[in-house]
């Protein structure tokens, strides 16, 4: 057994008995109120899931196990020479609760090693796809090709206890996160670089090995372990990670339950944030005739954008009232390796511009940047300009928090997820509406 799942395996009888204690003793007590508006309203800050991987606070941002996004960056080991934590260790975080040691980010190292290798079936799959088809219909579509491997399924027909259901939910998740990096960076250049297909390299970590298959020098690995942490997991009420919940409560496995969330995540609401905020900074440049504007005109411009109706994109947050930690961690990136990049340069100027002019105006309850306002600018500096695939690389990110919580779910044998609803005139009579 690998010290990862060692670790889990230790950590699950005492969390079990915290829950089982909690809903039998205390399962009457409320925890929130049902408006109307929220029914409506896709359920917006109602209270009625749980997790420990992140929790999403208002002032500090997200923490991932109750550390923020500058701690975990200070804390997690690094591989040597690197700026960046390991993938693996922050992996191991969301899944134990435990900052690594060098030992234990070793092993799963390693054990990822062991898991990578991706059938070829899987390839074929891909190539006899039209070639105009999203990249992340090939990626879901991949990740779905898997499935047939699940050892939860072949575990669960032969008959298994439901307390053992997080064992194989385990080794799906482990089997599948070890091969996402090779079938997204596979994706991409099959897709985007006329098939010059760049084979992984054992010797590298997850973020390294995705920057080395991607074919994109150093300090691109550094960005993509940021990448993947600042975006593996955002609570468990957004769209991708609720979905992914949403099909596990089933008891579909891995393969199924992240494919659905990739299909969430693939929302124009939801994952296509980033491009669409690096396409308005782009259209920005062009009405500027390319050319960096001074601050008089940037205001004119935002006001202008603002009076017409539209918002800025990326700016503002449900949650969130102060800057994203997760944009000010690639600021601090951009700041080191691409200071005099021209779109660098606008999007620094709209982070001093945008708050005050939306303060100013009144109607924003957050003025400051998320991390959508900042992710698309880095890797379109790095080459990466094909908008459709920032989506796909956003996936591999969120499949880290999305697996670590279905794994637990597993633990504590989450129910199948089954809301009640009630009609319009249901509520109308409610509201003592005639």
């Amino acid at each position: 057994m690998s010290r990862l799942k060692e670790k889990l395996a230790e950590k699950i009888p005492a969390y079990r008995e915290r829950v089982t204690r909690l809903v039998k003793e205390h399962g009457d007590v409320v925890i929130d109120q049902v408006h109307v508006r929220q029914m409506y309203g896709g359920m917006r800050g109602l209270k009625s899931l749980t997790t420990d991987i992140s929790y999403l606070d208002p002032e500090e941002g997200i923490r991932f196990r109750g550390y923020t996004i500058p701690e975990c960056l200070e804390k997690m080991p690094k591989p040597p020479g690197s700026e960046m934590p390991y993938v693996e260790g922050h992996f191991y975080l969301l899944l134990t609760g435990d900052i690594p040691s060098t030992d234990d980010i070793k092993d799963v190292v390693d054990d990822f090693k062991t898991r990578s290798a991706v059938p070829k079936h899987v390839f074929d799959m891909l190539h006899a796809m039209s070639k105009d088809t999203h990249p992340m219909t090939m990626f879901s579509a991949a990740v779905l090709a898997l499935q047939n491997d699940s050892v939860f399924v072949k575990k669960y027909n032969a008959g298994l206890s439901k307390m053992e259901y997080w064992d194989p939910t385990y080794e799906d998740s482990m089997n599948l996160l070890a091969k996402l990096p090779e079938i997204a960076a596979y994706i991409y250049r099959m897709k985007y670089k006329n098939n010059k297909i760049i084979k992984p390299n054992p010797d590298l970590d997850f973020g390294a090995n995705f920057a080395h298959m991607m074919g994109i020098d150093h300090p691109y690995d550094e960005i993509s372990r940021l990448y993947f942490m600042l975006h593996s997991d955002h609570e468990s009420g957004n769209v991708s990670a609720h979905t992914t919940h949403l099909v596990g409560s089933a008891l579909s496995d891995a393969y199924y339950s992240l494919s659905a969330g990739l299909n969430g995540l693939a929302g124009p609401l939801h994952g296509l944030a980033n491009q669409e905020v690096l396409r308005w900074i782009q259209q920005v440049m062009d009405k500027m005739g390319n050319t960096l504007p001074t601050q008089e005109e940037l205001k004119k411009f935002v006001w202008d954008t603002l009076k017409s109706g539209q918002v800025i994109p990326g700016y503002g947050h449900a949650v969130l009232r102060k800057t994203d930690p997760r944009y000010t961690a690639q600021r601090d990136f951009s700041i080191k390796y691409l200071p005099d990049d021209k779109i660098f340069k606008l999007v620094s100027m709209l982070y001093e511009v945008v708050p005050p002019i939306l303060v100013e105006q009144g109607k924003a309850k957050n003025p400051w940047p998320n991390v959508d306002a900042h992710s698309g600018v880095i890797q379109w500096h790095y080459g990466i300009t094909e908008y459709d695939f920032y989506t796909v690389m956003f996936g591999v990110g969120r499949a880290i928090g999305v697996l670590s919580n279905i794994i637990w779910d597993r633990v504590v044998g989450q129910a199948l997820e089954r809301p009640k609803s009630l009609t319009t005139a249901m509520l109308e009579e409610r509201a003592g509406i005639k």
